[in-house]
This record gives C-alpha cells, structure tokens and sequence, in this order.
C-alpha cells in the first residue's frame, strides 16, 4: 500500500468511536482485537511517541519541534540542560542521536495528523524526576540523581529504558488493530524502533566493562534495569548480557520481540504496577488507554 493510501486510511481514524479500549489493558497480548478500537491504541502509541521525541530531541536541541505539535503541556528537564541540548564527544553517537530525533518527531507527526481531531493532546512528560526515580529503583538506591544528558554513557542508559518497550508495545499492540492500513503503519513504526533498539543496545555492549555509576559497570547497570522492567512488564525481557553472552535483542523462544499488554506497558513508564498516573507521565496518558 503506498504512503498516500495508508495515510487516506489512517485519516478517517478520528470518525472511530472510542469503545471497548480497556479490553487491551489486560490478558494476553494475543487476544482477538475488540471491534473499533483502532483510534483508541494508536492514541496509545502517540503518547509514546510524544515521550520518545521529547527525550531524543531534548539531546540535540530541537525540543522546540516537538512542543510544536499536541499542545502546550510542559515537558520536565534537568534544570542544567541548555536549550541547544547536551554535549557529545562521540560523534557516531551524536549521529545516530539526531537520526533517532527524525525518526521520532516524524512518528509523531504521522500519527498526530494521520488521527486528525481524533488525536490526543501531548501530555505532561517528565524527563528529570522520573529518571531518578528509575535508576534508584533500577539499583537499589545506589544510583542517585540520575541525569541520562550529564554524558553520553549516561544518555545510552536513558535510551535502553524506552526502546526495547517502544519494540514490545507495538508488538503487542498489533492484534488489538482491525484495520489492515493501520496494521502495516504500526508494523513500519515497529521496524524502525527496533533499529533503533538494537544500535542503543550495541553501543551499550562496546562500553558493557565501563564503571558507569555506584562502582556499577554498564553491563551492570544495564541488566538491573531490564530486571526492573520485567519485574512489572511481565517478565519479558533481557538485559544486556544473558550467560555471558550478548543480547542484541529481548526475544521469546522463538526468536521474536516480546508482545507487551498495554497494561504492562503502563506498569513500566508510570514506573509502578497497575498505577494509573506517575513516572514519566506524572498525570498519566492522555485518551482512552491509560
């Protein structure tokens, strides 16, 4: 299907009724997709891309395209992040950063106008606390004020936090879509977040013997925060490193990405089981799954 027709299709998203929605916030990832609901999961997935662009673009300067689009709710930053992003000394880093940003907004952009007046305004991001909260959960209290634009170490480890769930959460997300239109422009967003994903994860693995924070190496720090994301993502996951072997990618028995349930999901950016607000959205998504 070429781009004009899947976006045709996508555009008639904000005629859907939002119904049964909370259907896909528990059970299996497999389960048959309730009728109409189309609308209200790429809402869930524009919240993420929201969150995902506001990261990324806040590293390279260009926060100003994302706040541009869904809104005007504030996004928390570290109060010593300059408004032309953060310092790279890596430029292969600093490369891939500025693609993954065009990636991202251009996510955003797609979705957001693809769902028309059926799309969900941005919602409250928090890229500061959140972060902190998720590194003292991730190491025992060990980690303490954690900041992912005080280096580029520390940006890699921020990263891991949000792709391999982008990865599962589409995944997942793909049997709650009636609309094939809508099932291939989910499959092609997948795609490039697994990309993404994997170069986050090899970068991480060239520096897994670095001492990052705490006396704790990257491999360390890494592998406790796929624990803490399987601890309430439903066990699925894998860190960096498994048997001391590595892992370019969180996959089942089969050799495919983890399906995560919108509510696993949830578990892990509200950073709390079955919350329905906090972490990186301290007043939760916006639309019908939240």
């Amino acid at each position: 299907m070429s781009d004009i027709n899947r976006r045709e299709a996508l555009g008639t998203l904000g005629k859907l009724g939002l119904g049964a929605a909370a259907l896909g916030l528990g059970g299996s990832a497999l389960a048959v997709p309730a009728k109409n609901i189309d609308g209200d999961v790429l809402n869930f997935a524009l919240n993420l891309e929201y969150l995902e662009a506001a990261f990324y673009a806040a590293a390279v300067g260009r926060l100003a395209e994302v706040r541009a689009i869904g809104g005007s709710a504030p996004i928390a930053l570290p109060a010593n992040l300059p408004a032309s992003g953060m310092q790279f000394k890596d430029s292969n880093i600093q490369a891939y950063v500025n693609s993954i940003a065009d990636d991202e907004i251009a996510h955003v952009k797609f979705l957001y106008g693809a769902l028309g007046k059926g799309a969900v305004a941005r919602p409250l991001l928090d890229l500061s606390s959140a972060f902190d909260a998720a590194g003292q959960a991730a190491s025992g209290g060990a980690i303490k004020g954690f900041n992912p634009y005080a280096n580029e170490l520390f940006f890699l480890h921020g990263a891991f936090i949000f792709e391999d769930v982008g990865v599962t959460a589409y995944n997942g997300a793909a049997t709650l879509l009636t609309n094939p239109a809508y099932l291939q422009a989910a499959a092609g967003i997948l795609a490039a977040e697994a990309y993404h994903a994997g170069s986050i994860r090899t970068f991480l693995l060239q520096k897994k013997d670095v001492v990052a924070a705490a006396g704790l190496t990257v491999e360390q720090i890494v592998n406790a925060i796929s624990a803490l994301r399987a601890k309430v993502g439903g066990g699925k996951d894998k860190g960096l490193t498994e048997n001391g072997k590595p892992v370019l990618m969180p996959d089942d028995a089969n050799g495919g990405a983890f399906a995560r349930t919108t509510r696993e999901v949830l578990n892990i950016v509200y950073l709390a089981p079955n919350a329905n607000k906090g972490g990186f959205f301290p007043q939760g998504l916006n639309g019908a799954i939240k």
